[in-house]
């Protein structure tokens, strides 16, 4: 039996990967970890059953990665997003894509792509 996967997402900047997650997005703060003092910071974050790490170490992941997250509402969670106008991060409203849900693409400060997603409402209540 599987578990569920946590993504791993490399990161550059811990200043402005924190505010990027945890001020914009909303993440709450799981773990940080570093193997001394200086170290590349290892830390993950949760935002109700998504669960993330982020790694500036070399080898834990690469730039550009891409992860899906589903959201109850997206368009509501996107406009509470814009309402906190973030320097760097503005989105827009989410689309309807033509395999059936609403999306929006976010990149963080490592070009790490997040789509946030809400699967459409079918007529007949599915």
């Amino acid at each position: 039996m599987f578990g569920t996967p946590v993504p791993i997402l490399r990161s550059f900047d811990e200043k402005r990967t924190k505010d990027f997650y945890l001020d914009f997005l909303g993440f709450a703060l799981e773990f940080e970890h570093r193997f001394d003092d200086g170290a590349p910071l290892y830390m993950g974050v949760r935002y109700g059953d998504c669960v993330l790490h982020l790694s500036e170490h070399y080898g834990d992941a690469t730039p550009g990665g891409a992860v899906r997250i589903p959201v109850d509402d997206v368009s509501a969670y996107m406009a509470g997003l814009r309402a906190k106008q973030h320097g760097n991060a503005r989105p827009g409203e989410p689309e309807l894509t033509p395999w059936g849900s609403y999306e929006i693409t976010i990149q963080d400060p490592a070009s790490n792509r997040l789509t946030f997603f809400t699967e459409a409402q079918v007529d007949g209540g599915v």
